[in-house]
């Protein structure tokens, strides 16, 4: 990495050329700039706005899992059974999800190699569990911070190997400039966090010839979510130079804790604890899902089968199933404005006439209780003897599931949809490369534990493609100037005009957006009201940056926060009217309602009825989507592409890898 200077409008501000900037510090990018040094590209640098803040290092469930190929030594499987499982929930391409299942193993190994503790037996097998959309039981997983663990081995790696890391840059921007033929990234620019109010605002410029894009999902676009508050996602400022977006429509929702923001899948609900609401001060307690289900037999087995079925999904309303919990904790949180509870000190049925019982409980619930010896009093001591880290988890956060209930929500948990990347990765602009959760891979449904795999399986091919075809170094610093220097110039008068502003405070913005999505773009959907949000969601972004307020330099960076999930947004929402608009229905992890569509439950009120998706198989066009300069939204529809079973003569194959042209 090369530290210089370069003079702009008669100010000098700080430039460092390499050839690759990883943005991000989360386990996709660290696992990148890993492998990237290990295939001789060592002219990098990590750019985070908050080491250790990302969701990878901040996001677990009750065992969080990583998904790979089977490496049970009883289980025969193969790459092209677990690509065409991942393809199955519709909506994906074949040839990403075929690298995804190759490279499982070489990025699971790593992992172990680098120290992750994944359980094995004696022999070297790595026995797995069935995950949701998983029928093959290729899941494993480190305990409730799997993902925590990989980032701290990935880091422990990266220092080693003495990899820069400027911590505290936010990047703000991707410079790209139209040059007439296809778009290429030629760097980014950023914000140095502790020089904000300086005379550069901070701004430092990046010049690059590849940039590796890991700043992980949207986080912030929700009201209701389970990212870590620092994770805001800047999906944004790539949508804002021309990169294609994928599946947008796509995101997972799920029932979560509030307090301490944690997925509340697997485990937590396995042990099938008591859910409650109160009003807003605490008071008048009540077990609101007994009236919906016609015993507690079906109660608790719908909230058992809730851990495996996380994830809220349509198709599993009907017939008082476990995503009917989900519609009834929204219903009484945001419909009727109460507080809805988990309690893990007692069963559900304190307030019915009929006792709760693990022998009443279906075949599948009751015998996966009484194989586990998990046929304890209580759900706290069916959870510890189960699961005991998962109580440690929330204890660390000082809350004692002993004692207390959990606060809860229907939350945005993940987007399946994201920026486009190839076989290796790379974007539609040249040198970008979207990994990780902002890389759109997945489809409709997707195998619990697969974007683990993704994003590690994501920086191996990017790395080996750079290595291989991008290795040069960036231009001189008068050349990277020349280049970029009217996106330049268009980007320090956007600087201006968010110091000039005089209104609205970026809070009350992101507040605003907020409440827009998880209103309209969240696992809710209402057929006739997304129109009138998207014209709400670009008038605010037009708006925008003449109308922020900020006191003083510093908060530059929270105004480009709000302007980049502004513009995600509005985007997001563009798919989504636009599915609605093609006859899209209910699927993956939303509803869209419709008056006229099938009643949901005899017992709800009327404005619950639902439009289901009438293909109900794997071939589901691809939603396309990107914008221009301008703000002009376009929308394309493409088949997904087939799983290659193309047959190699091993001969013919070793010539051509020889020659890098495998």
């Amino acid at each position: 990495m090369k530290k210089g200077k370069i003079n702009i409008n008669k100010i000098d501000y700080p430039i460092y050329s390499v050839n690759t900037l990883i943005i991000g510090s989360g386990a996709a990018a660290l696992n990148a700039a890993l492998q990237l040094h290990e295939s001789g590209i060592q002219n990098i640098a990590i750019v985070t706005e908050k080491l250790g803040g990302g969701t990878s290092n901040n996001a677990g469930s009750d065992k969080q899992t990583y998904y790979k190929l089977s490496l049970d030594a009883q289980t025969a499987d193969t790459a092209v059974e677990m690509a065409g499982d991942l393809i199955s929930g519709g909506a994906m391409h074949g040839d990403i999800a075929l690298c995804e299942a190759q490279y499982s193993m070489q990025a699971f190994y790593n992992l172990v190699r680098l120290g992750v503790p994944f359980p094995h037996d004696k022999y070297g097998a790595f026995p797995g569990f069935v995950t949701d959309h998983d029928p093959k039981g290729r899941g494993t997983s480190a305990g409730p911070l799997t993902s925590r663990f990989m980032v701290g081995s990935l880091l422990k790696a990266v220092r080693q190997k003495n990899i820069p890391i400027l911590n505290k840059h936010q990047i703000i921007s991707l410079l790209a400039p139209d040059t007439g033929s296809k778009k290429q990234i030629k760097g980014a620019i950023a914000i140095d966090l502790d020089q904000a109010n300086s005379e550069t605002e901070g701004l430092v410029f990046f010049n690059a010839t590849n940039v590796v894009l890991a700043t992980g999902g949207p986080g912030g676009l929700y009201k209701y979510s389970v990212y870590p508050l620092s994770q805001t996602g800047s999906i944004g400022m790539a949508l804002r130079i021309g990169a294609k977006a994928q599946n947008l429509t796509e995101s997972q929702f799920g029932i979560a804790s509030i307090s301490h923001r944690w997925n509340l899948s697997g485990s937590y609900q396995q042990v099938i604890p008591r859910y409650f609401s109160t009003d807003i001060d605490g008071n008048d307690q009540k077990e609101f899902l007994s009236e919906f289900f016609p015993n507690m037999s079906s109660l608790g087995t719908a909230i058992f089968l809730k851990g495996y079925q996380w994830p809220f999904d349509p198709r599993k309303i009907d017939n008082h199933g476990s995503s009917l919990i989900d519609l009834l904790v929204y219903r009484e949180a945001v419909q009727f404005g109460r507080r809805v509870f988990l309690d893990f000190t007692q069963n559900p049925g304190k307030q019915q006439s009929e006792e709760f019982s693990i022998d009443s409980l279906s075949n599948e619930a009751s015998e996966y209780l009484i194989n586990s010896g998990a046929i304890q009093e209580s759900p706290i001591k069916r959870l510890t003897h189960m699961n005991q880290p998962a109580i440690d988890l929330f204890m660390s956060q000082g809350i004692n599931l002993r004692k207390e209930a959990l606060e809860i929500a229907v939350c945005a948990q993940h987007n399946n949809g994201g920026l486009i990347g190839g076989i290796w990765w790379e974007s539609n602009i040249k040198h970008l490369f979207p990994i990780g959760e902002i890389n759109g891979t997945h489809g409709v449904y997707r195998p619990g534990g697969s974007a683990l795999n993704a994003g590690q399986v994501g920086g191996i091919r990017t790395a080996l493609y750079i290595s291989q075809n991008y290795a040069q170094l960036p231009p001189e610093e008068k050349g990277f100037l020349s280049e970029n220097m009217d996106q330049i110039q268009e980007e320090l008068a956007l600087c201006q005009k968010f110091l000039s502003g005089s209104i609205t405070a970026p809070l009350k913005i992101m507040a605003e957006i907020q409440t827009r999505m998880s209103e309209q773009g969240a696992h809710v959907r209402n057929l006739y009201e997304i129109k009138s949000a998207v014209q709400q969601a670009w008038q605010l972004v037009h708006s925008l940056p003449s109308m922020i307020w900020i006191d003083e330099n510093k908060q530059l960076a929270d105004a480009y926060r709000v302007y980049d999930l502004a513009i995600t947004h509005a985007v997001y929402l563009e798919a989504i009217d636009e599915y609605i608009k093609q006859g899209g229905g209910s699927r993956g992890s939303y509803l869209i309602s419709d008056p006229e569509g099938a009643v949901i439950h005899e017992q709800l009120e009327s404005e619950w009825r639902m439009k289901m998706e009438a293909d109900q198989t794997q071939n589901k066009d691809i939603q396309e989507i990107y914008i221009d300069s301008d703000f002009t939204c376009h929308k394309s529809w493409v088949k997904p592409r087939l799983i290659p079973m193309e047959k190699h003569w091993f001969e013919n194959l070793w010539k051509e890898f020889r020659e890098n042209k495998a």
